[in-house]
């Protein structure tokens, strides 16, 4: 049987994968999450919003016919990626999660990791500090409780409120970034500590190497725990998924 696809989207990774689907001659449909207001335009045909919970999605993947999800979703979109393993295994639709390969400190790095957003609000109550904080417009109001920090704030879109921060910088922007511009970027603001989730990839590293190179202390949010499921780094490891799962199942 043909596979018929679903590719929970909304990164790089997603992209190139729908690229080299669509290459491959192969059926089925993107989904967003709707966080972003102007996602890339993919090579297969696209849906936004959500699924409405594990039941819901589980519907729609027997209503499409869906044989193979693919979640390529941000490291940190931890509900979706949870909904679409339970979802999966309930409608025994075979899942693979095509993810960036975690960052992991080097020579020079002054990280502290901290388990989520909380901890790095927490670790945020300190003395006044010039702050770039790179966790994406969702969670700028967890850290209204340290006012008393400078914020240099890099989004995709603008906030649907104005951030809570008596003393702050916006820019918008999407990238990936350089180092020399990361760099620039922090000098410009005199900055003296990162936030930063370890997203991954090479899109968002700019930031840590620029850390790194000017000497900055960075706090690392770790990525959120999620249920076993199969993962893979590249797009190859994913098609040649396709290519051996699903058919011994009768899907």
């Amino acid at each position: 049987m043909q596979p018929n696809l679903l590719i929970l989207g909304g990164t790089t990774e997603a992209t190139a994968f729908a690229n080299a689907a669509a290459e491959a001659g192969l059926h089925g449909v993107v989904s967003f999450a709707g966080r972003v207001a102007r996602p890339k335009r993919q090579p297969l045909p696209q849906r936004i919003g959500g699924f409405g919970g594990i039941a819901g999605l589980k519907a729609y993947l027997q209503a499409e016919k869906i044989t193979h999800v693919i979640d390529a979703t941000h490291p940190f979109a931890a509900q979706m990626s949870h909904n679409a393993v339970l979802a999966c295994a309930e409608a025994a639709v075979p899942l693979i999660a095509f993810v960036r390969a975690p960052w992991t400190a080097q020579t020079g790095d002054d990280w502290t990791h901290v388990r989520d957003i909380g901890g790095a609000v927490a670790a945020l109550d300190q003395p006044a500090v010039r702050v770039m904080l790179a966790v994406g417009r969702m969670h700028l109001h967890d850290f209204a409780p340290n006012p008393q920090h400078f914020y240099l704030l890099r989004l995709v879109d603008p906030p649907e409120t104005a951030p809570p921060f008596p003393d702050h910088h916006v820019l918008f922007s999407r990238g990936p970034f350089t180092a020399a511009d990361d760099r620039a970027l922090m000098r410009e603001h005199r900055i003296d500590l990162v936030v930063s989730k370890n997203a991954g990839g090479g899109g968002a590293y700019a930031k840590v190497e620029a850390a790194r190179a000017l000497g900055l202390p960075v706090i690392m949010i770790d990525r959120p725990a999620l249920p076993p499921r199969t993962e893979a780094y590249r797009v190859a490891e994913v098609m040649d998924w396709i290519g051996h799962v699903g058919t011994e199942r009768g899907v």
